[in-house]
């Protein structure tokens, strides 16, 4: 009975920890959509040893014209549409209301071929760096692991909402005749 009743309270705590992780994860993906934030994942060594492999960054949108050389900023490759993290080195306005980015990564030798064309008022910059943050998203959104933590969250589910067991001692004073009202019939 106490193992039971260890059990369904450690069940009762992690399934509101992971309740509270799905309400951030929840808002995160809310602010995601709203484009006030978008999560990275860090897949290449170009920004070390600022930015490691595996890292987590949250961008959150600034205007192009505070852009200043030296700011890393998150752009679209022209050639995939991929977003590249790297350090302004150059940005100059265009006559067509376009800015033209040059960038190189910290631990290039070299800097991105051309340049970055920003079209948009504002560009992605990295505001919070979460350091293997994005090694540990990437791996629990894999079925390998997702489905076993989705079977054992539902186990934990189903162990916190058992009905809580009674003790020897709530067991004996139920069992204990209730006493009589005393008085006098008439």
């Amino acid at each position: 009975m106490i193992l039971l009743r260890a059990l369904k309270a450690l069940a009762d705590v992690l399934v509101w920890t992971l309740a509270v992780i799905g309400v951030l994860c929840g808002a995160l993906w809310a602010a995601g959509q709203a484009g006030l934030v978008q999560p990275l994942v860090v897949v290449s060594g170009s920004m070390e040893p600022a930015i490691m492999t595996g890292d987590l960054l949250l961008d959150t949108p600034v205007p192009v014209e505070q852009v200043e050389v030296g700011d890393v900023v998150s752009l679209p490759n022209p050639a995939t549409g991929v977003l590249v993290t790297h350090r302004v080195v150059d940005i100059a306005p265009q006559d067509d209301g376009t800015w033209h980015v040059r960038m190189q990564g910290d631990a290039n030798d070299t800097e991105d071929g051309g340049a970055y064309v920003v079209t948009d008022d504002t560009v992605l910059s990295p505001r919070w760096r979460v350091p293997g943050g994005g090694d540990f998203i990437t791996r629990l959104t894999r079925p390998s692991t997702a489905v076993p933590l989705l079977v054992a969250l539902a186990a934990l589910l189903a162990l916190s909402r058992m009905p809580a067991s009674r003790t020897g001692h709530e067991r004996a004073r139920d069992r204990r005749p209730s006493p009589q009202p005393s008085g006098s019939e008439s």
